[in-house]
């Protein structure tokens, strides 16, 4: 019986082949479902919601406002779970001098209405709102949802 060498090496040589197509396929296969368990991750995100507050002071009222968010109002937001992502004043823009911004993050839109009906049922917050009642710092606040895109780097 004679040893057929060349036989020998093109086995050799498949059997390496099925084992790189397998390892190939095992990456691909993983990769793949990588992206689909992160898909599924953001659309199970996708109910966070962000609301933009602005605030117009009155006329010379702003280091005010920024005084009772500094000293009171942001411990309360704390308190009910307000998430505050940040606070902003306008700079070097004259139409918005008497501008004060914050933005909150919430689980979602219920979230959000629950503990903002908490805050405003607080004794405290009562307590802030009566005393600006003789010495008002705001005319109007204008609020607006935001919802994260695909894409936003902050979910």
């Amino acid at each position: 019986m004679t040893f057929n060498f060349r036989k020998f090496e093109a086995r050799k040589f498949r059997g390496w082949t099925v084992c790189a197509v397998a390892v190939v396929s095992f990456i691909a296969g993983s990769l793949a479902t990588e992206r689909v368990m992160y898909v599924n991750q953001v659309r199970a995100d996708s109910n966070r919601v962000f609301e933009l507050r602005v605030y117009h002071a009155v006329p010379g009222k702003l280091p005010a406002l920024e005084s009772r968010f500094r000293d009171t109002t942001s411990r309360l937001l704390a308190k009910h779970d307000l998430n505050v992502v940040g606070y902003w004043v306008p700079e070097g823009s004259p139409a918005w001098d008497n501008t004060f911004v914050d933005i909150f993050a919430y689980s979602s839109r219920e979230e959000a209405k629950k503990n903002w009906d908490a805050f405003e049922a607080d004794p405290a917050f009562q307590e802030v709102v009566k005393s600006e009642q003789a010495n008002k710092l705001v005319e109007k606040v204008d609020s607006t949802y935001m919802r994260p895109t695909d894409f936003s780097p902050m979910k």
